[in-house]
Formats: C-alpha cells, structure tokens, sequence
C-alpha cells in the first residue's frame, strides 16, 4: 500500500482513539469547551476517512475520461473537511449558547483535564508525522488533514486552560465562553481551508517565487530562443502543470529549436519535481516584445 494511503488509514485509528478520550472528557465532566473539543474531532475522524477515499481516487492512473489524471480529488475533498469543520463550528457555538443560558458546575475537571491533555499530545504527534509525508508526497488531502489536527491541538490547549480557569476561580462563564472562542477559531481554520481547496480546484496560479524560478531556469537554459510568453501554471495533488510559448527565429530548423525545448525540459526536471511541461514553439513574428521574459 502507498505510504500516503497508509498513513491515511492510521488517521483514522488515531482519530478514533483521540475521539474516544475526549469524549469521555465530556462525559465526566459535563464541560461545554471540551464538547467543542470531542465535536471537532468527530470531524477529524470524518475528514481523515475523505482523506484515504481522496487519496485511493487520485493514485488512479489517467483514463479516457480523465487525461489529466484524477488528482484534484485530493483538493474536493480538503473544500469538504472545511465545510464539515464550519458546520461544526455553528453546532459548537450554539452549545456554548445554552450553557451560558444554563450554567452548570463541573464533575470531575482535573480527570477530564488530564485526559483531554493525553488526547491533545496524541494529535499533535500524529500531526507532525502527517506534515512530513504530505510534503514528501505533495499530498494536498493528508496536508488539510494536518492542519486540521494542528487546529485541534490548538484549541486542545485553549479549552484546557479555560477549564484551568474555571477550576482556579469558580467563575462558571469561562467554560461556555471558552468553547465560543474554539468555535471562532474552529471557522476560521475551516474557511482559510475552503479557500485554500478552491484556489487549487479553480487552477490557482503558482506563487511569485515559485514563478520566478521558472523564469530564470528559462532565461539559462533558453540560448538560441527570442523569448518566452504566455506562461501559465497550476496544480493538480502531486503534479505541477507549466505551459508557455517559446519564440524562436523563423529560420530556425525545427531539429534545433526542438533541441532547446528538450534543453529546457530537462533543466526543468532537474530543478522541480513532478512537473509536466508543454512548449509551444513559435517564429519571430509572433513575439510580443512586452511584459515577456526576454531570452536573448
């Protein structure tokens, strides 16, 4: 099995064993910060299970349908966790508003504390080891899920504290307004999600830096060769997608200019992996002399 679908399928384990722990949290000491908790990591749990059917779709190879491969599953379903994590969100606030409305003390806080920190160190471990295979395989389902857990370890460690205060003072305000503000940052780290996947699934454009790279392995790979324009770039999971047009002297043999295109892929696979680049090969009187990168 793919190391990355490997790595997929455990996050359900953990997630199912996290899960467990807090909502036995819940359950001894009936606080409305660590609902918030356990209820966003029933959202984990769903969101790492989207994350090995992503994963499963996108190792399929291209087909007749799908001739660019079928990658951009990875980035629906990261848009779908975001959304799963807003409507969590929404479902914690709405808790915290009637604990406020009916203020409870708690049972047993320190059990439900320790055990809540058990939990919060799990994810966090987990986590770590999910950024490093996501970013060894470029994968953008495990990178979400990452993030996600990062989230969760976050607020793991901000309903800890609220509890704490509870606890230290007597003051019962602070558990529902405690699980308020998970829910705040709950949202947000759904929506920068949201908009992160739909970035990705409408073609976003590479970043500056990235594309500055690509100028200047043009620029010294591209002797011979007029100029270059019409750069265009994105992202599909693993794969990076570069096209533009190279302008070449009319009378150039097609041998040679064919000869600086292969000079030019290949410094290309040298400096970035997976990525797939499409030239198209053009004489002088098609050079646009403005906002192009200049070859010589």
């Amino acid at each position: 099995m793919h190391s990355a679908t490997r790595i997929a399928s455990g996050s359900i384990v953990v997630g199912l064993v996290v899960l467990a722990l807090k909502s036995a949290a819940w359950w001894l000491t009936g606080s409305a910060a660590l609902y918030s908790d356990a209820l966003e990591t029933v959202v984990n749990v769903a969101a790492s299970a989207m994350a090995l059917y992503a994963l499963r779709i996108a190792s399929q190879p291209a087909d007749h349908d799908h001739p660019f491969g079928h990658a951009k599953a990875e980035f629906l379903a990261a848009a779908v966790e975001g959304a799963l994590i807003v409507l969590a969100a929404a479902s914690i606030l709405q808790h915290a508003w009637d604990t406020w409305q009916h203020p409870h003390a708690l049972r047993s806080p320190l059990a439900g504390i320790a055990i809540n920190a058990v939990a919060t160190l799990i994810n966090f471990a987990w986590a770590q080891l999910l950024l490093r295979v996501a970013a060894r395989s470029r994968s953008a389902a495990l990178a979400a899920d990452a993030r996600h857990l990062l989230a969760d370890v976050a607020t793991g460690l901000g309903v800890i504290a609220g509890v704490s205060l509870v606890i230290a003072t007597g003051r019962l305000w602070f558990d529902p307004v405690t699980a308020a503000l998970t829910a705040v940052y709950v949202l947000w780290s759904g929506l920068r999600l949201i908009r992160h996947s739909a970035g990705a699934l409408m073609d976003e454009a590479l970043d500056d830096a990235t594309l500055a790279q690509i100028q200047t392995v043009i620029r010294a790979n591209g002797e011979g060769a007029i100029e270059a324009h019409d750069l265009r770039t994105r992202h599909a999971g693993r794969s990076t997608f570069l096209e533009f047009h190279l302008v070449v002297p009319g009378e150039m043999p097609v041998a040679e200019a064919h000869d600086i295109c292969d000079r030019i892929e290949a410094a290309f696979h040298r400096a970035m992996d997976h990525l797939i680049v499409v030239i198209h090969v053009e004489p002088d009187n098609k050079a646009k002399r403005h906002g192009v990168l200049l070859l010589s």
